[in-house]
């Protein structure tokens, strides 16, 4: 039988391939792989040193006591000769262990000592050095290596002391090996802990792309899965999940302003052909002819406002409203729009009452503050008061009273409308919040049900908050604003 050939490998290996090379692309496996080089050449420069300071330490106490014999030895000599020396020379040899003595004539001749041979030209050498050497069981066999002194007496006698480096040899071999095992242990262990890193990287990475994936296919319920851990990865699939809620509620908005456009504007639009049919028919009477006209205009100027207020809160709600912000007087805000609305409130038979302090400093757009305010003074005034004149009272016996009032609150500014009119019901604060939403109370007066939708929006603009209160009786609507500097409260 043949041996299988590539095309004929078994069809997971290169899944098995895939699978690996993702694993070393990842960041994780390639930051644990440099920690692990970094941590290995630490490793190595480490023990190379504790190998070089044993070696050298041992090298030390040889010197040390080959010094030591030395002088001894020469002590022997001096107070008896060289037949003295020979003696103490020849008793010392017959002692086991690593210690090496030699005594030769001026001309080279072995006296007597435990070293029979040497390398040519060692003993001609004084001073300390490192050599091979045999003893006498070994013949001419230089097997062995010591650090020897070579030492010349009065009279050409020579004297070679010395120590067997067999033990450091050893020791040092230990220490290679324990150098090489410990490498390896780093290296294997620093790779099997990268894999496994970078393999739980991977997981939740590979988790996180499939529900991405069905996010991008039309899942926008799809939410990213938190491990618990509060890592980077938990922080990273969280900021995204709250991405995936504001892109969930601004394509829900966007289908509720398709879907309210779609019934709202369909009355006036349809008003506006009627009226221009109308017109068309009615004749050639030209008085008739320009009332069509203008009506018309009347009802197209209401859509491009309603349109208008359309892009507005689209913008403020998307962020790109940020241009124009700059530092001013909130509270000066408010009395100038108050004012503008006092011809208003007289008319109506409604006080117009405003409490404003001073320095109550914001970091924002002025003409949008103005427009909020603009608006919530409106609806005030045109639902809150729906009776005129005399019988435009409140629930203590009053005239009707709608009051402006901006004051700084626990390091915030706090502008509110409060009136004494009906009022919402509980259960709907949260719906007249969007946009279109009318009461049913509220149907029977102009407007399209844009003008809290745009304070809300000017209030998250500002990373603010709006809310609707009761005011008992009547609604209290309230813009809580982040003051930028003044007294506190």
């Amino acid at each position: 039988m043949s041996a299988p050939t590539l095309a004929s490998a078994p069809a997971g290996q290169d899944g098995v391939l895939a699978r690996l090379g993702a694993l070393c692309r990842t960041t994780a496996f390639k930051l644990s792989l440099a920690y692990l080089l970094v941590f290995a050449a630490f490793a190595f420069f480490a023990l190379g040193y504790v190998a070089w300071n044993a070696r050298r330490v041992l090298d030390d106490q040889i010197v040390s006591t080959i010094e030591a014999e030395i002088n001894g030895l020469s002590d022997q000599y001096a107070s008896g000769g060289i037949r003295r020396l020979v003696g103490v020379v020849e008793r010392r040899s017959r002692e086991p262990g690593a210690s090496l003595y030699l005594v030769t004539t001026p001309a080279g001749e072995h006296v007597v000592g435990n070293v029979e041979a040497l390398p040519p030209g060692v003993l001609n050498e004084p001073g300390q050095t490192e050599t091979a050497y045999g003893r006498g069981t070994d013949g001419d066999r230089l097997d062995h290596r010591a650090i020897v002194r070579i030492f010349t007496l009065p009279g050409g006698f020579r004297l070679l002391v010395g120590r067997d480096v067999e033990e450091r040899d050893r020791l040092r071999a230990v220490i290679g090996r324990a150098f090489g095992w410990s490498l390896m242990l780093v290296v294997g262990l620093g790779f099997l802990g990268s894999w496994f890193i970078a393999q739980r990287v991977l997981k939740r990475v590979d988790h996180m792309t499939e529900i991405t994936r069905g996010i991008m296919a039309g899942d926008l319920d799809g939410r990213l899965t938190l491990a618990g851990t509060g890592d980077e990865l938990d922080r990273l699939a969280s900021n995204l999940n709250a991405m995936l809620d504001r892109i969930g509620e601004l394509m829900r908005g966007m289908r509720e302003v398709s879907d309210n456009i779609a019934h709202d504007l369909k009355t006036p639009l349809t008003r506006l052909r009627n009226k221009a049919d109308a017109a068309l028919r009615a004749g050639s009477d030209p008085d008739s002819l320009r009332a069509a006209l203008e009506a018309n205009i009347e009802e197209s100027d209401n859509l491009i406002r309603v349109f208008n207020a359309l892009l507005m809160i689209a913008r403020l709600e998307a962020g790109n409203a940020r241009e124009g912000l700059a530092e001013f007087d909130a509270g000066a805000v408010a009395r100038e729009v108050a004012e503008l609305y006092e011809a208003v409130a007289e008319e109506r038979g409604v006080g117009l009452r405003t409490e404003v302090e001073d320095g109550l400093v914001l970091h924002g757009s002025r003409e949008l503050i103005g427009q909020a305010m603009a608006n919530l003074i409106d609806n005030a005034l045109k639902y809150g008061a729906l009776k005129c004149g005399s019988d435009a009272r409140d629930a203590g016996g009053g005239a009707s009273v709608v009051c402006v009032t901006a004051r700084r609150e626990d390091g915030s500014v706090v502008l509110s409308v409060a009136d004494r009119g009906e009022g919402i019901p509980e259960a709907e604060r949260g719906r007249v919040l969007e946009r279109f939403v009318r009461l049913e109370t509220a149907r029977s007066r102009p407007g399209f049900g844009l003008g809290l939708s745009l304070v809300n929006a000017v209030a998250r603009l500002h990373q603010g908050s709006f809310s609707l209160d009761d005011n008992a009786p009547g609604l209290r609507a309230t813009l809580r604003l982040p003051a930028l500097r003044g007294p506190s409260a």
